[in-house]
């Protein structure tokens, strides 16, 4: 990521997204312009024309807590957005913008393994900011099958969602799927501009997608916390989910994802497809492998006797 670049593009697109109404300036005559003006920016954060011109060039060394909360405010950014700019800002102060664990590659202690796991009747599984999935519980590796057996994909959501056609039809709507990945993604690169991998994925969604290129040249950035979505899957069709996201305070890298039925009728489903996938489990051991607890159990038992 070109830092000036990022900073410079995302001032502009959030000027420009701002009318002068909406502002509380009015629109004025001669305007060529639907967004603002760098000046009435600068008035609204009560900043100079040559400090804010200066910013927007993409230099944010030196700029206080205190001017990128005015800027917030005069561009009416949202939380996510204020938080993009500070982990810009935060980037361009450090004189190492490599932070210590840059590039490793996450993974969850055998606690919150064991947690997901069990967590009956509910997808549960959890995710990096690079978008590659760590960890499942069998619910959710039913649930997400086409995404976790796609060549292409290899594990990462990002990939399935822009490079793999299966995903068009996995996810119900695509377009607002796809708009949510781009935007979150972009918050992570602000926040891990030193991650080349993070990086890399980028570049290669750029390349290879149009469909990703387009959305990621608009600058938008949301957090993902919790929503509704439609999924379509091969065995039991679509599933109407709600799902909440949980931050893992030692890996702030980390997301836990818990998707629950918003229906009965995706309630039944859900059922089905967890039966399904222990069908599935159970038919793919290794023959003579785990012979039935209670065949053990009895052997045990008549031993005792």
């Amino acid at each position: 990521m070109d830092l000036r670049t990022e900073i410079s593009e995302f001032l502009r697109s959030r000027r420009a997204r701002l009318t002068p109404e909406r502002a509380g300036l009015g629109a004025g005559p001669g305007r060529r312009v639907p967004g603002l003006r760098r000046e009435e920016v600068a008035v609204l954060a009560s900043i100079s024309v040559d400090w804010y011109v200066r910013i927007e060039r993409g230099n944010l060394a030196g700029v206080s807590d205190e001017v990128l909360d005015a800027l917030s405010a005069a561009l009416q950014l949202d939380e996510a957005e204020a938080a993009h700019l500070a982990d810009l800002a935060r980037a361009a102060r450090s004189s190492s913008r490599r932070p210590a664990g840059a590039g490793r590659k996450a993974t969850l202690r055998p606690g919150l393994q064991i947690m997901i796991d069990s967590m009956q009747g509910l997808p549960a599984w959890a995710r990096n900011h690079r978008f590659e999935i760590v960890a499942t519980n069998a619910l959710a590796r039913a649930l997400y099958a086409d995404l976790l057996r796609s060549r292409i994909a290899a594990g990462n959501n990002a990939r399935f969602t822009f490079l793999d056609p299966i995903a068009q039809d996995f996810y119900v709507d695509w377009e607002k799927t796809a708009d949510d990945v781009v935007a979150v993604l972009r918050g992570y690169v602000g926040a891990n501009p030193a991650d080349r991998r993070l990086s890399n994925l980028v570049g290669e969604l750029a390349t290879r997608s149009p469909d990703f290129a387009r959305r990621w040249a608009a600058y938008d950035v949301k957090y993902h916390r919790t929503g509704r979505k439609t999924l379509h899957h091969q065995v039991v069709g679509d599933l109407d989910l709600g799902f909440e996201a949980l931050a893992l305070p030692e890996n702030s890298t980390l997301g836990l994802f818990v998707y629950y039925p918003a229906d009965e009728s995706t309630r039944e489903r859900l059922q089905l497809l967890e039966s399904w996938a222990a069908t599935e489990e159970r038919d793919q051991r290794p023959a003579g492998e785990g012979a039935t607890d209670v065949g053990r159990l009895a052997a045990r038992d008549g031993d005792r006797g």
